[in-house]
């Protein structure tokens, strides 16, 4: 994942914000506010299928997500997204790709390529916030669903996300796990980061890797 072309890319401009096929029409967002109370954020949780890319631009796994999204009003108008996911991989590289860690932006130890079937779990989020828009829980996004699809379709035309704009408020990290006895060298990859466009600041630790 090269800085600022790779994973904030696959998470935001592929389609249902990796790449699955999910139509987003089937998210139902839930809000059980108490009264005069600060109510809960709105959220809704779906699970997709999506391909998992390198710090090299590569295509390394298969992802099975649970993902959770939650929208919550902050004090200034504006709204805050937060998108936590869950779930697990295997690797499809079969020794030809590169492993996910493998490339110059990764100054930690790391590996060069990783065989086929190696599988783990991963976790992680990704937040921003969404201004010049009006939170709509009921509206509707046809699959396929690209991240600024999702915003214009739950928030308006007129909104703008900080994750898909060059902006400072912007944060993810995600966590990478194979388990044990698959003959690997690494088992732990970890890429996290703040900023996005020009204020994107992205870094890389560890692996996963056969070689």
């Amino acid at each position: 994942m090269r800085k600022g072309t790779t994973y904030m890319k696959r998470l935001l401009a592929i389609p249902v914000f990796v790449a699955g096929a999910l139509a987003l029409a089937a998210f139902a967002f839930a809000n059980p506010g108490h009264g005069n109370k600060q109510p809960h954020p709105h959220k809704a949780t779906v699970v997709i299928h999506t391909t998992d890319g390198s710090c090299s631009g590569g295509t390394w796994a298969d992802d099975t997500i649970t993902r959770t999204v939650k929208v919550h009003k902050n004090r200034d108008g504006s709204l805050r997204i937060r998108e936590e996911d869950h779930g697990t991989f295997v690797t499809n590289a079969g020794g030809v790709l590169a492993s996910p860690g493998n490339c110059a932006d990764n100054t930690s130890s790391h590996g060069h390529t990783v065989l086929l079937g190696v599988t783990g779990t991963l976790k992680g989020y990704i937040k921003g916030t969404v201004t010049g828009g009006t939170f709509n829980p009921t509206g509707t996004c046809a699959s396929p669903c690209h991240q600024s699809d999702f915003i214009q379709a739950f928030f308006g035309p007129t909104a703008t996300f900080s994750c898909l704009s060059n902006s400072p408020k912007c944060k993810f990290k995600y966590g990478y796990h194979a388990k044990q006895n698959q003959n690997l060298m690494f088992r732990h990859w970890l890429d996290k980061g703040t900023g996005a466009g020009t204020f994107l600041k992205e870094h890389f630790f560890g692996d996963i890797a056969s070689a």
